[in-house]
C-alpha cells in the first residue's frame, strides 16, 4: 500500500488525537464527579463475588471497568500514529524550468577566453654604420726615430707618478623575477565541467544529463524575476560567462549578453551563489588532468 502523508496532515492528525483524548478525560471526570455528588452509601459493605470486585469502596464509581477499552483505544492510536509517521512524505518544491533552457535563441558572439600572451620579441638591432676610412698617409717626422736613453752616474731619474686605483664597480643588479605563469583557459575539452551531484551514475552521458537537470533546478529555484522587468513585460535570454577552475570553483563570472531591467544582475547573482553555498563543480579534464574551462550559461526569463 502506497500511503503518503504530508507534514501538515501528520501534525493535524496528532493535534486531533490529543484533542479527542482530552475530551474523553474531561467527559469521564464530569461523569464520575456527578456520581460522587449523588452518593453511594447504599452500596457499602455488601458481599462481593471476588476480592477484585471488592477493591473499591464504591463499585458504581469503579473506573477500572473501562481499562480494557482505553487499552485497546491506546493500541489503535499508537498503530495509527506509527503508520502516519512512516508514511510522512516531504514533497520537493516544483521548479519551473523553461523549455530549451540550455539552448541559445540565436548565435551570440562570445568573447574568446583571454590567456596570457607571450611578451613581444625584442626589436632587431640597428644595422651597422659603415664609416669611410681615409687613405693612410705617411707623415715625415723631423724628429729622429731613435732617442738616446743611456744613463750615467750624474743622470737624475724621476720616479713615475703614483696612480690611485679606482674603486671596484658596484655589483650588477639582480635579474627581475620571472613573470607569473597563467594557466590556459579552454573552451572545449575532452571532459567538460559538470554541476555536482551525479557522480554515482555509470555512463558519461547519464552524468551530463543529470548534472544539467540539477544545475537548471538550482538556477530557476533561486532566481527571482526582477520587479521592474515583470512590470514592463521584459523577457529574453541572459548569457553569463564564467570559468570553472581546477578545484571546481566559479571565477570571473560576467554577463556577456543582457536584456536589461536588472535581469543580468539577477542571473549573475545566482551564478555567484554557487560559491557562496560552497558548491564545487566537477572540473573539466584534458588528457586526464584538470584544466580551466570557460562555460557559457544561458538564463531564460519567461513570464508565466
Amino acid at each position: 500500500m502506497d500511503l503518503s502523508v504530508s507534514g501538515g496532515a501528520l501534525l493535524g492528525g496528532l493535534i486531533g488525537l490529543v484533542a479527542v483524548v482530552t475530551l474523553i478525560i474531561v467527559a469521564l471526570r464530569n461523569k464520575y464527579a456527578k456520581q460522587a455528588m449523588a452518593g453511594f452509601t447504599g452500596d457499602q459493605g455488601g458481599p462481593t463475588k471476588s476480592p477484585v470486585d471488592g477493591r473499591t469502596k464504591y463499585p458504581k464509581a469503579d473506573s477500572f471497568k473501562l481499562s480494557g477499552t482505553f487499552f485497546n483505544l491506546g493500541l489503535v492510536a499508537s498503530l495509527v500514529l506509527t503508520i502516519l509517521s512512516f508514511s510522512w512524505t516531504q514533497y520537493e518544491e516544483e521548479v519551473y524550468i523553461p523549455e530549451g533552457a540550455l539552448e541559445f535563441d540565436e548565435e551570440i558572439e562570445i568573447e574568446p577566453p583571454r590567456t596570457a600572451e607571450p611578451p613581444p620579441p625584442p626589436p632587431p638591432p640597428p644595422p651597422p654604420v659603415i664609416e669611410e676610412v681615409p687613405d693612410e698617409t705617411i707623415l715625415e717626422e723631423d724628429e729622429p726615430v731613435f732617442q738616446d736613453q743611456s744613463v750615467d752616474d750624474n743622470s737624475v731619474v724621476e720616479a713615475p707618478p703614483v696612480v690611485e686605483k679606482a674603486p671596484p664597480p658596484p655589483p650588477p643588479p639582480p635579474p627581475p623575477p620571472p613573470a607569473p605563469t597563467v594557466d590556459e583557459i579552454f573552451k572545449v575539452v575532452e571532459d567538460m565541467p559538470r554541476f555536482p551531484g551525479c557522480e554515482d551514475l555509470p555512463t558519461k552521458d547519464e552524468k551530463k544529463a543529470c548534472a544539467d537537470k540539477k544545475m537548471l533546478e538550482f538556477i530557476y529555484k533561486n532566481i527571482k524575476y526582477p520587479a521592474i522587468a515583470r512590470e514592463n513585460g521584459v523577457e529574453g535570454t541572459v548569457v553569463v560567462q564564467f570559468v570553472v577552475e581546477k578545484d571546481g570553483s566559479i571565477k570571473e563570472a560576467t554577463v556577456v549578453r543582457d536584456i536589461g531591467a536588472q535581469c543580468g544582475q539577477e542571473a549573475l547573482r545566482v551564478v555567484n551563489l554557487m560559491n557562496d553555498q560552497g558548491l564545487k563543480w566537477i572540473p573539466g579534464k584534458q588528457r586526464g588532468r584538470p584544466v580551466r574551462v570557460q562555460f557559457n550559461l544561458p538564463v531564460k526569463f519567461r513570464l508565466e
